[in-house]
């Protein structure tokens, strides 16, 4: 799909708010550069704790929203994501994850486009704009071109549901052995030919073959969400923000470029409240950079 073509249309989608206005409001105007809001994955909480306790640990160490998980009850969902609200610290987005819609197997991929679906709906009801989707998997048994093809038929299937719900899917890069370069990456969303099939793009996962610099300036408007952490390519280590080798000063500037506006959510490892303080502290020195 020809850049002008793609721009064109998700114009409504670019040049909107890509925050949700339960934590915002209603927003009139185009977001100026640099409104990023950081965004933490409801996993990293201690799971000992209640909901109440969780969301109001994230709004005290300086959280502004969640990345939630997909809940199995509609109206369970609505009351977490209610609570989240109420508490200042809004369900952003949902993880669906890691899908098989590349496989030969008919019922796993039907379970999974099935799953997809509901987590559409289940996101439509919380006031989530984002599901993330990791759509295949390459193996020794499915090739690279079938995990492609196969994976782009059955995700056009939802993109209807995902319009009418108003919400997009977002495609996550990871260890997958598949989108291994950000231009196939961005063919493989232009390709929709769709405004609701677009990037959550992970800082830390391109680090051992590329810089993510790079990605997100081919990326570009194709990003929804950002995903952070690091990574330390000496001893093949995941490190904590700002400690590994993602050029953050770098990443930042491409995200000036590409006026990227929304949520940076940290997928690192949990913790508890003085470790999720000082893990909102640098994503703020991030930010700043």
């Amino acid at each position: 799909m020809k850049r002008r073509n793609f721009l064109k249309a998700s114009a409504a989608l670019v040049g909107a708010p890509l925050v949700s206005s339960l934590l915002f409001g209603e927003q009139t105007e185009a977001r100026p550069t640099r409104q990023w809001y950081k965004g933490i994955k409801i996993g990293m909480i201690d799971k000992n704790l209640s909901d109440r306790e969780k969301f109001e640990l994230a709004k005290k160490c300086g959280f502004d929203g969640i990345d939630g998980i997909v809940l199995k009850d509609i109206s369970t969902a609505k009351a977490q994501a209610k609570l989240a609200k109420d508490i200042g610290v809004p369900i952003h987005g949902l993880v669906y994850g890691w899908a098989s819609l590349g496989d030969t197997d008919k019922k796993k991929v039907q379970k999974n486009i099935s799953d997809i679906e509901h987590s559409l709906r289940c996101a439509n009801a919380m006031g989530c704009d984002t599901v993330l989707v990791v759509p295949a998997i390459v193996t020794e048994k499915i090739s690279y071109d079938d995990a492609y093809k196969r994976s782009q038929d059955h995700l056009a299937k939802l993109i209807p549901t995902a319009e009418a719900l108003g919400v997009t899917i977002a495609i996550e890069n990871v260890w997958n052995k598949f989108l291994l370069s950000p231009l196939e990456f961005a063919r493989y969303l232009d390709e929709f030919k769709s405004p609701w099939v677009r990037a959550y793009f992970d800082a830390g996962n391109v680090i051992i073959y590329g810089f993510a610099q790079h990605w997100i300036r081919t990326l570009a408007e194709r990003i929804i969400k950002i995903d952070l952490k690091d990574f330390q390519r000496n001893g093949y280590k995941w490190k904590n923000l700002l400690d590994g080798d993602v050029n953050w000063p770098d990443v930042t500037k491409a995200l000036d470029e590409i006026r990227f506006a929304g949520f940076m959510t940290a997928e690192v490892g949990g913790g508890d409240q003085e470790y999720l303080a000082d893990l909102s502290k640098r994503m703020d020195k991030i930010i700043s950079l």
